[in-house]
């Protein structure tokens, strides 16, 4: 009876994990398309407009290794509360936001959104190794954090069509369109929270070390290939929220585009569901293609694809499959006219898709005791994905929306330098045991 209790217990604490797995991609992926409220509501530039996505991303930077010494001072589960009512603060203060002056709203937007990215960091140190843990290790743990990385595609995938939906006519948008993501978030953080709490769950094994983090971490740091590969990540996720931000931003934009916020938002979520199909064929494939294979060719594949819009003329159309939503306020699949360049940049999904992976491979191999402080310093470079897409932006204020491609392609350029020669692990010689 008691084993059978507690087998009830973690079905629902693994499914309370997949929903925060899910979280995380829903809160992070709600920055980029209000972008368009910002950027209209408060007529402000796209850089500005991108502010928001920034202020999420940077909070990486501040809470990046605080949150792996909090895993170490108070347990995974504590963490997990403590992340998820800084979520629900963070989302609350985006909601109020709706109803500041006009003066000082943006502000207020801003705070929320640094706020939640404290949230997102501490959520993504706990959800994989608690998910781990709870399916027993070993394959089975490893299956059902597969299982919540596809989740996370999947709200990807919905988070900027729905915000879409709700805009409408971008000239239009106001925070206050997009109340209906936030009661949801809100709502979501509350209930967790509550269950969370209440259940008795068991905690991952964190390693201890006798060395101080400094130690560790300056050692990690004597490994060129690691130094190569925290500064892929920063690139990465740079590309990964860059290219389907600026496709939103882009096709939102009535001076340039007759597209509007709803499809726009559409084609932003086939992004992040290409994304999706590539995970899963990349976890198919994972055991048989090395990382330095997968990351070399996605890299330059997704090169080819970024020039290619880059040269693309806007004014040829293509027919993309993407929801869509009729006059009637009525939802359904169909294709949407789009200019080429977009379809080229959708694609990039599907290569963007495993580089994650691929460059924590490399990066940390044979790095032995130094692991987990490597995986710090990963975890603070995340904000690339705020400070990228803001340099991108800021491109296109200034030269245009395809122009600022040349931001992305850079960061291609220099995640096919590190697959083809800067993951290698020259300094085989220091002592990681």
């Amino acid at each position: 009876m008691v084993q059978q209790k507690q087998k009830n217990g973690n079905i629902v604490a693994i499914i309370m994990m997949i929903i925060l797995f899910g979280m995380i991609s829903f809160v992070t992926n709600l920055a980029a398309p209000m972008g368009v409220v910002l950027k209209n509501q408060f007529h402000v530039s796209n850089a500005m407009g991108m502010l928001g996505n920034m202020a999420n991303f940077i909070a990486y930077a501040v809470m990046g290794i605080p949150s792996g010494i909090l895993l170490q001072k108070v347990g995974y589960k504590k963490t997990a509360l403590i992340a998820i009512a800084i979520g629900f603060v963070g989302i609350f203060i985006q909601y109020l936001s709706g109803y500041a002056g006009e003066s000082s709203a943006f502000g207020v937007y801003l705070l929320g959104a640094f706020v939640a990215g404290f949230s997102m960091c501490l959520l993504n140190a706990v959800v994989n190794p608690m998910l781990n843990t709870l399916g027993g290790g070993g394959n089975k743990g490893n299956q059902l954090i597969q299982v919540g990385g596809s989740f996370n595609s999947v709200m990807a995938t919905f988070t900027p069509a729905f915000v879409g939906v709700l805009i409408g006519e971008a000239s239009k948008a106001k925070i206050t369109d997009v109340f209906p993501v936030m009661y949801i978030a809100m709502g979501v953080f509350a209930v967790v929270f509550f269950v969370l709490w209440a259940m008795a769950i068991p905690e991952p094994n964190a390693e201890r070390s006798s060395e101080p983090l400094g130690s560790l971490m300056s050692g990690a740091l004597k490994f060129r290939h690691f130094i190569f590969g925290a500064i892929a990540i920063f690139v990465y996720v740079g590309i990964e929220v860059g290219t389907p931000a600026t496709v939103i931003l882009w096709l939102s934009d009535p001076k340039v585009s007759s597209v509007g916020a709803t499809t726009a938002g559409f084609v932003g979520g086939t992004y992040w569901f290409l994304m999706l199909i590539g995970r899963l064929v990349g976890a198919s494939i994972g055991n048989k293609v090395s990382s330095k294979t997968m990351l070399s060719v996605t890299s330059l594949v997704a090169l080819i694809l970024v020039a290619v819009a880059i040269f693309s003329p806007t004014a040829s159309q293509v027919s993309l499959p993407v929801l869509q939503r009729s006059d009637a306020g009525a939802l359904s699949f169909g294709l949407a006219q789009v200019p080429i360049n977009a379809m080229f940049l959708v694609l990039v999904g599907l290569c963007t898709s495993i580089m994650w992976g691929s460059i924590f491979n490399l990066a940390v191999q044979g790095l032995g005791k130094y692991l987990a402080a490597a995986t710090g310093i990963f975890m603070t470079l995340v904000c690339g994905g705020g400070i990228l897409p803001w340099i991108q932006a800021h491109v296109a204020d200034i030269a245009g929306y395809m122009t600022s491609y040349w931001v992305i392609f850079i960061c291609l350029a220099y995640l096919l330098f590190y697959a083809l020669a800067g993951s290698k692990n020259v300094n085989k010689d220091i002592p990681v045991d």
